[in-house]
Order: C-alpha cells, then structure tokens, then sequence
C-alpha cells in the first residue's frame, strides 16, 4: 500500500507542471475584436523591466467564446487567461484593466 502511495505521488508531482502551463495569464492591448468568427487579436504586454520599449510586444490571435467579447472593445487594455491546446490559443477569462 506504501508503495502504491508513493508511485501516486509522484505521478501527481510530474503532472502538476504540465496542468499548470496549460493555464496562463497575461496582458496586452486588444488591437482587433472579429465578433462574427470569435476571434481576437491581443498586442501582448513583454515581461521586463518597468520602462522597457514596446518593440517586444507581439499580436497574437485567440479564440474566444461570444459572451466574453461584450465587455471588450479594440483599444481596451486587459488581463486575460487561455489555454493552449495543440497550438490553439482560447482566452477563458478576459476584463479591462485600469491600471495598464
């Protein structure tokens, strides 16, 4: 049973980082919203140091569900979260962020 208890564990220890990455959180500008495909397209924020330049900063499109463009509008700065399953991008959580 201890061993059985064991191998359980470490199973659970070698998936966590793989649940974890499928979920991810960011920010960026929306500089596109396509209501008709549900689709969006996010000028994502680089990771770096305060001040850094905008040059980093690429647009990615992501699928998402028709409920969640309602309270989005292209020019809006946003927090966001999506999966990424088999190179397709899915934003599940997005809002306006004030503070970007």
């Amino acid at each position: 049973m201890k061993l059985a208890r064991i191998v359980l564990a470490g199973a659970m220890l070698v998936a966590a980082p793989s649940i974890t990455l499928a979920q991810q959180s960011s920010t960026g500008m929306i500089s596109m919203i396509n209501r008709i495909d549900n689709f969006i397209v996010i000028r994502q924020t680089p990771s770096g140091t305060v001040g850094a330049s905008g040059g980093g900063a690429t647009e990615q499109q992501f699928a998402v569900a028709a409920n969640l463009l309602d309270s989005v509008h292209a020019g809006d700065k946003v927090k966001f979260d999506f999966n990424d399953a088999n190179g397709k991008k899915t934003i599940t959580k997005i809002e306006r962020d004030k503070n970007l």
